[in-house]
């Protein structure tokens, strides 16, 4: 089958499409899934760099929809059939076909594009635990969030879903994504300038902090959601409120440095690195979290803008697009 694999670790030159590359084969509790699209994610770009360490060599990616192919006899007893259109997040969706444990599986309603559901699997879910779940309650209707870079593909979700929880929501953007980022429904919009030559955020153009003070009459935010990284970990940090939490889930602009714990006494803040994977432990966690996500869908109440189609042979410019930050939305790779 073809594939999208790494051999070895590095820029985007090292993800490499190969034309044979051995088709899984079908096991117990597993269906084969014919991929039609699969999701590029800023993860994905960790592990192609080693930042994520995986054996080598392995194919790309972790977000996948598609339709059943082949599936186990405990598959048919679960009453999955040939045909049917599913999403899903395993490692090695880069490719024609991936196995897929019947629990990891979300049938996808009719409603609903494969693309949009593709999209939903890992910056989704994702946006959902963050806005549901990885605050610990610390933030309660009414109360103030800050979540960078809502033009992006993830916190497009966050920002739509921490309102729809009742949360007041401050959300930064560059100005070349304005357009993105106003519909949102952002109750204060903070636009930066690009750094230049990019199309990432700067900033130090403006002084986010002061004027998160200033929205929030000097009391600060009970949470932020930061997936930029090492170009906001201290405007995080000095936008919180009294036990206000830091939830860092992301590293666009680099990994976060180490910074001693004593720099959260002032205000009894707490900080947060979560990932995915432990927020879909069981099966009706993910199933919970996934029928949310579709119901807001179509009943209209979240939208999702898929911003651009690469084809598994453009692997490598999948990378980097998203690396350049020119994304407005979810970037994913079409499998044909």
């Amino acid at each position: 089958m073809k594939a999208a694999v790494i051999r070895e670790t590095g820029d985007a030159s090292v993800l490499k499409v190969e034309p044979d590359f051995p088709t899984p084969t079908l096991g117990a509790n597993q269906v084969i899934v014919k991929n039609e699209f699969a999701g590029i994610n800023f993860i994905d770009t960790y592990h192609r760099k080693g930042l994520y360490a995986r054996d080598l060599p392995f194919v790309g990616g972790q977000e996948g929809g598609g339709t059943v192919a082949a599936l186990s006899d405990e598959a048919s007893a679960a009453g999955i059939k040939i045909g049917d259109r599913v999403a899903y997040s395993v490692l090695g969706t880069y490719s024609e076909y991936t196995a897929v444990p019947v629990a990891k599986l979300l049938p996808v309603p009719d409603e609903i594009g494969l693309d949009v559901a593709t999209s939903c699997v890992v910056q989704g879910l994702t946006a959902h635990y963050l806005t549901t779940s990885a605050h610990a309650d610390l933030i309660k209707p009414g109360e103030w969030c800050l979540i960078h870079g809502v033009a992006g593909g993830t916190c497009q979700w966050a920002a739509q879903m921490a309102k729809l929880r009742g949360f007041k929501v401050i959300g930064t953007a560059p100005k070349g994504k304005r357009d993105i980022a106003e519909p949102l429904g952002c109750d204060e919009l903070i636009l930066l300038d690009e750094v230049e030559g990019t199309s990432y955020e700067d900033y130090e153009s403006v002084d986010v902090a002061a004027r998160i003070k200033e929205v929030t009459g000097g009391a600060g935010v009970k949470c932020v959601i930061d997936g930029i990284g090492k170009a906001t970990v201290d405007i995080s940090i000095d936008a919180l409120a009294q036990r206000g939490i830091f939830v860092s889930f992301g590293n666009a602009s680099g990994a976060v440095p180490a910074f001693p714990v004593l720099r959260l006494i002032g205000k009894s803040a707490y900080v947060t690195r979560p990932k995915l994977l432990d927020y879909v432990v069981t099966r009706e966690e993910l199933v919970w979290r996934a029928n949310e996500i579709f119901g807001w869908l179509k009943e209209g109440k979240l939208k999702v803008a898929v911003d651009t189609c690469f084809s598994l042979d453009q692997a490598a410019e999948g990378h980097i697009y998203l690396e350049a930050g020119k994304s407005k939305g979810k970037v994913l790779y079409k499998i044909e």
